[in-house]
C-alpha cells in the first residue's frame, strides 16, 4: 500500500465495507480463497475521472512493486 501511495496510486486492502480490521475479506473467503491469500488482497477502484492512462500507470508500476515484495518476503 505504501509503495503504491508513493507512486500517487490510491488503493486499499480488504473489502470496501471493512472497518479497518485486519481480517481476511469475507467476500474473497466466500469465493473459496484461503484466508492467508485473501488477507493480502489489493482493491483498486475506478471512477468517472479515471481514464486509460490511469490504468496504464497502475499496470506500469504494480508489477515492480509485487516483484520487490516477493523478493523481500
Amino acid at each position: 500500500m505504501l509503495s503504491l501511495d508513493l507512486e500517487n496510486i490510491a488503493a486499499s486492502s480488504g473489502a470496501a465495507c471493512a472497518k479497518g480490521e485486519p481480517e481476511p475479506s469475507f467476500v474473497l473467503t466466500a469465493m473459496g480463497l484461503p484466508p492467508d491469500r485473501s488477507i493480502g488482497s489489493l482493491r483498486l477502484t475506478l471512477g468517472r475521472s479515471n481514464d486509460e492512462a490511469d490504468v496504464a500507470r497502475v499496470l506500469e508500476v504494480l508489477p515492480g512493486i509485487v516483484e520487490r515484495l516477493r523478493a523481500s518476503g
